[in-house]
């Protein structure tokens, strides 16, 4: 899979997660589509993508087998690591621990997980 194609995966995984999880009507900046992206969000996405798809291969496919928290976690941390590579001075949002992140979050960030998963099997 091309660089932008895990990229944008990765983004239809997030605006998918936000609608079938969110409670009430998101953000724009949420559900925006591809092309709306900013450049940063999409370097993320692409880096986050990569990180999982190589976790699952190193593992040799065995990561699979974490729960699904798990999955969520790891996603929630390479997006973390992003924040602070694109932010000299991140949101508290934008770098929250797993714990102070909302359900609705936690959520995505699985689905975004199984995404990947799916689409590498």
């Amino acid at each position: 899979m091309a660089d932008h194609e895990g990229a944008r995966l990765f983004r239809e995984a997030w605006i998918a997660g936000v609608h079938a999880h969110f409670p009430g009507e998101p953000k724009p900046g949420y559900v925006a589509p591809w092309e709306d992206t900013p450049v940063w969000e999409r370097e993320a996405a692409g880096a986050v993508y990569e990180q999982v798809r190589q976790f699952l291969d190193v593992s040799g496919g065995h990561a699979a087998r974490l729960s699904r928290e798990q999955k969520g976690r790891f996603v929630a941390t390479c997006w973390t690591a992003q924040m602070f590579k694109h932010f000299v001075d991140p949101k508290p949002g934008y770098v929250a621990d797993w714990a102070e992140l909302p359900d609705w979050q936690k959520e995505t960030d699985s689905d975004i997980f199984a995404a990947v998963e799916k689409a590498l099997s």
